[in-house]
């Protein structure tokens, strides 16, 4: 039983420890180019350590280098996007990857959806929509595209596993060389370097960046690259409610609206996959 529920009880607590970000990314007082640099920095030693540990030598080939290219498209655009628009706008327009991870795997894969699987994207979709009604009087169109240009990186890091000749933790490692090589610069420019402001960038790199994507690395060797995305449900909902508790953000009714339809509809896919897993056994 604990072996069919490890990759999504593992994705499942890699979505956990990035619905920190939010958070902690507002915390911190500089640009978000300056804050990813920092944080995916401090991941590369988590990784690193954890590489040298599993005795694993990061590997490169043209499939590797995609998925590094999702994961630091990813790190950027988010961190940038949380620092013009809401978290809540950010974290769930983001959370458009199932959408793209649909898309992505019958356009260069050739797996066609489900009809479940199309229905909970349908459901994501309309959710969305309410988002960008409110961003007209909130001033965040900007900060929602390069928010929604992340969910389309999203969906490559969930892809990972399923590209030929893949390796998902040497792609976070080069995906996350790259976020720090582009991101430093920005950061040397900074000029508050505050207890809170250190204590919360080394919190985003250990765990929002370094141990989350471990966890998800190694959930996605068992879950299906759509189940996963959809699994992560549980970051669009903490993620806002952290920064609205700690950080006094407040959410637009039309927004809160669309959270409400995009969780709700992740919530009843997670339901009905598992029934629908009861009910047609593996093999039958």
């Amino acid at each position: 039983m604990w072996n069919s529920r490890k990759g999504p009880t593992l994705v499942f607590l890699a979505a956990v420890l990035y619905s920190i970000g939010g958070l902690c990314i507002k915390v911190i007082p500089w640009g978000g180019m300056a804050i990813n640099g920092g944080r995916t920095a401090v991941a590369l030693a988590v990784i690193g350590g954890y590489l040298l540990l599993k005795r694993h030598r990061p590997r490169m080939n043209r499939w590797v280098m995609t998925g590094a290219l999702c994961v630091c498209g990813t790190n950027a655009l988010f961190s940038v996007a949380n620092k013009m628009t809401t978290a809540a706008n950010a974290i769930v327009l983001q959370f458009t990857a199932p959408i793209f991870v649909i898309l992505f795997s019958l356009f260069f894969f050739r797996k066609r959806p489900g009809k479940l699987d199309l229905a909970a994207c349908g459901v994501v979709l309309c959710g969305i929509v309410f988002f960008f009604l409110d961003s007209l009087s909130a001033g965040g169109t900007l900060g929602n595209l390069l928010a929604l240009a992340s969910g389309v990186s999203y969906a490559g890091v969930f892809l990972m596993n399923d590209m030929p000749d893949g390796d998902p933790i040497s792609s976070v490692f080069w995906g996350d060389v790259l976020s720090a090589v582009l991101g430093l610069p920005f950061l040397i420019r900074e000029t508050e370097f505050s207890p809170s402001a250190l204590a919360s960038l080394l919190i985003l790199g250990v765990f929002q960046v370094g141990a989350a994507y471990i966890l998800l690395t190694e959930g996605l060797k068992t879950t299906p690259p759509v189940t996963a995305s959809l699994v992560s449900g549980i970051e669009p909902v903490l993620n806002p409610i952290l920064v609205a508790l700690f950080y006094r953000e407040t959410v637009g009714p039309a927004a809160l609206a669309g959270a409400v339809i995009v969780v709700g509809g992740v919530l009843a896919y997670n339901v009905l996959l598992v029934r629908q897993a009861k009910a047609c056994p593996a093999g039958q």
